[in-house]
């Protein structure tokens, strides 16, 4: 059975993938793909600090947790700026569907370092 926290976790991620690639696509028909991946995610990261404390962690959004956020994400930032310049320049991949695969790849981790930015490492292992 999938407890409760990463099911909850799991529909944020796919409602934040859906806007991050929603802003990604838009984005990119100005700009060149990394340039509206960092964009985009930055964007995105937003809506998912709010849906994150509200709906998975359920804990109260702070000015210091919004600040520290941006923390939990870098892991999945990097994860998945390197992996779409793999997959674009170096592995030939179309930059339109590349982000969708590398955002795959980046889950867990962003999970596990969410979890201890927004709950604490104490809460975290207690639930």
């Amino acid at each position: 059975m999938i407890p409760g926290r990463v099911l909850r976790f799991a529909l944020v991620g796919a409602v934040n993938t859906g806007v991050y690639y929603g802003l990604y696509l838009a984005l990119h028909l100005a700009l060149p793909y990394l340039a509206a991946h960092v964009l985009a995610f930055l964007l995105a990261m937003v809506g998912s600090y709010f849906l994150n404390c509200h709906f998975t962690f359920r804990t109260k959004p702070t000015l210091r947790k919004f600040l520290l956020f941006p923390l939990s994400n870098a892991a999945n930032f990097a994860i998945t700026s390197l992996g779409l310049y793999l997959l674009v320049d170096l592995g030939g991949m179309n930059s339109t569907f590349a982000p969708l695969l590398v955002a795959v790849l980046a889950i867990p981790v962003t999970f596990v370092v969410s979890q201890m930015v927004l709950v604490g490492k104490e809460k975290a292992a207690a639930r």
